[in-house]
């Protein structure tokens, strides 16, 4: 199936930047994500709530909470069976899991991603929620947002790719849900949600980041996507934290998301 074929039910643009402690690339990276992206089914958008009000020491929380009741709104509304969402930093994909979840109580999430993030409000060091939301779909989420999540993410069907950063908080949560990692060549079966951060890519190959950490090649993630579409049902993917500098960046950065978005169709 190639673009414009109707890929995805719904594809979600989810521009959040709130949740980022270095957000001033990713509103140009959601919109050309979101670019890419809606070559692949019907797009709604989120709406953009502003700067918000830090509570509960994290940092601009109202924002976040306000537009996570807007994309569930969305998500509710629609009721995409397969959803693709185009996003700013990597925490608004609790409001898409919640609801992947919901409609599939067997969901398995593939976590690409550099970090860990897996830090509570409590253990954060920074109070940016884009390095929470793990522990927030596993039932650690503020009490104010747990209020309007459903069944807490098992931790059997959860798998981290990529993943080898975190703080002190991150490690600890890690160990306590015996947390783990998708072994190279294992098979998922089921519903699969891939959440894929940019970060996860090695700087080298991919430059366009706020937080250039990663050690995953170009190659090795549209792997992961591909035997996930090939080797289950593939209901979910959620790509985040484009960061690029500039229209330059944009454009070349686009080319990746396009394969990523292709790769989901294998």
């Amino acid at each position: 199936m190639q673009s414009g074929d109707g890929a995805f039910d719904l594809v979600l643009s989810y521009p959040q930047w709130q949740g980022s402690g270095r957000p001033e690339n990713l509103r140009r990276g959601a919109a050309a994500t979101a670019e890419v992206c809606g070559r692949y089914g019907p797009m709604v958008q989120v709406p953009d709530a502003g700067e918000g009000e830090a509570r509960g020491g994290i940092n601009r929380w109202t924002a976040i909470l306000e537009q996570f009741r807007s994309a569930r709104a969305i998500l509710d509304e629609h009721q995409p069976g397969r959803l693709l969402t185009a996003g700013g930093d990597c925490a608004c994909d609790v409001a898409v899991i919640d609801y992947l979840h919901r409609r599939y109580p067997d969901l398995t999430v593939i976590w690409v991603d550099a970090h860990l993030d897996a830090n509570t409000a409590e253990t954060s060091p920074s109070g940016n929620f884009h390095g929470m939301p793990v522990a927030a779909l596993m039932g650690a989420a503020p009490a104010d947002l747990q209020a309007l999540l459903s069944t807490p993410l098992s931790p059997a069907r959860f798998h981290y790719v990529a993943a080898h950063l975190g703080d002190d908080g991150d490690w600890d949560f890690q160990r306590d849900k015996g947390l783990s990692w998708l072994d190279a060549g294992e098979t998922v079966s089921g519903p699969i949600h891939i959440h894929f951060d940019l970060d996860s890519l090695d700087p080298a190959e991919f430059p366009h980041l706020a937080y250039p950490e990663g050690k995953l090649s170009l190659e090795a993630g549209l792997a992961v996507v591909r035997a996930a579409a090939s080797s289950g049902t593939l209901v979910g993917l959620t790509i985040t934290e484009f960061a690029p500098a500039g229209e330059a960046g944009a454009k070349d950065g686009s080319r990746f998301i396009e394969r990523l978005c292709a790769a989901a169709l294998t």
